[in-house]
């Protein structure tokens, strides 16, 4: 059986072990610009074989939070240029998340007030961060326009254009967000995307755009260091389809070709319970369906695990186990697993906003 803390590869990617530290939003990077709190928080956390970033917005359409980073303004790279470093001079690997959220925004955070863009002109149901006289809270999403489609291959180029950022950052590639009901998601499913052009109505469509979106990152990175985050059956920020199991079927066989380092998946509810009584779901069909149409890429687990669900993961096939809000009260996660040390709880109070309480004091263990 694989072990949790034993050398592997994704792709292009060699990694120190198998824990992944999963993307966090923190909302700590005002005008969306990643500081020095930044540098220090993932470099705590450098023993992780592979650290992906908090979602990052590919461009300003993109954001759909308060003080979350961009990856389009020279001053975002230059934050980020240090933060790399920072990881890497510890021993560690960092990937960023390519994000665009789609109509999970608010016209506060939008150009000129322009209202969020989506597949569709239906609302997300869920709340932002935004923040208001220097107080952060949550209030609901604005009601999003639906792209037109000549607007799309500008949005592909700009997934491209931030691939190649994050790579003269320092970042030693890229995860693509296509899951937890943001841009990429609310095209592939129904729930959100009630098109009748080329990119909706069948699964040949919806899935169009994701494909556009891999094949142009890869193009431009090389598909070893890109990888692609999904949720089949999430219902985060309102999303939902009433078929999950041949859209995802058949948009990992058409990936499979590409050669892309890894398939990250979320099993179950995003943050919730790993399985959905009515929305059932066959994860193992996937992986069977990606890896018979000739996908390598390392397959990535997450969602509510912990040491003893991580080994059973490992023993059923799986290449790699995220972790996420572990990460947040551990930075040495990986040592407090390999030794069944206890876990630190977070505060759920300091999870967004603010400044490092919460956020880079949680201590690791005595050496």
């Amino acid at each position: 059986m694989s072990s949790l803390f034993e050398p592997t590869h994704a792709g292009s990617l060699a990694l120190a072990n198998r824990v992944v530290m999963a993307p966090l939003t923190r909302n700590r990077s005002p005008r969306a610009v990643p500081g020095p709190l930044a540098v220090e928080y993932y470099r705590q956390r450098a023993s992780a074989g592979l650290i992906v970033t908090e979602g990052t917005a590919i461009s300003q359409q993109g954001q759909g939070y308060a003080d979350v980073p961009g990856l389009y303004a020279p001053e975002q790279l230059e934050g980020w240029r240090k933060v790399t470093a920072a990881v890497h001079a510890a021993g560690g690997k960092i990937v960023t998340q390519l994000w665009h959220v789609g109509r999970v925004s608010h016209t506060e955070l939008q150009a000129g007030g322009q209202a969020p863009v989506a597949p569709s002109a239906i609302p997300a149901t869920t709340k932002t961060y935004l923040i208001r006289d220097g107080k952060g809270g949550f209030d609901q999403t604005s009601t999003p326009r639906a792209l037109a489609a000549e607007e799309i291959a500008g949005i592909v180029d700009d997934f491209r254009k931030a691939a190649r950022a994050a790579l003269d950052s320092g970042f030693d590639g890229v995860e693509i967000h296509g899951a937890n009901g943001y841009l990429l998601d609310q095209f592939l499913k129904l729930g959100a995307n009630h098109r009748t052009d080329h990119y909706g109505g069948s699964i040949a469509n919806r899935i169009r755009f994701t494909l556009e979106v891999v094949r142009a990152v890869a193009a431009e990175i090389g598909a070893g260091r890109v990888g692609l985050r999904i949720s089949p059956v999430t219902p985060a920020n309102g999303i939902s389809d009433p078929d999950p199991q041949p859209l995802f079927d058949t948009l990992l066989a058409e990936l499979a070709p590409l050669g892309l380092a890894y398939i990250h998946v979320i099993e179950g509810a995003t943050g919730g319970p790993r399985e959905i009584e009515d929305r059932p779901f066959d994860y193992r069909r996937l992986k069977a369906a990606y890896r018979a149409a000739g996908g390598k890429g390392a397959w990535m687990v997450n969602n509510g695990y912990d040491r003893a669900l991580a080994d059973e993961a490992l023993a059923d096939g799986a290449d790699l186990v995220a972790f996420g809000r572990p990460f947040i009260a551990n930075p040495d996660l990986v040592r407090r697993l390999r030794e069944r040390a206890p876990l630190q709880v977070p505060d759920r109070a300091t999870m967004y906003g603010g400044g490092a309480e919460g956020y880079t004091d949680y201590p690791a263990l005595p050496a």
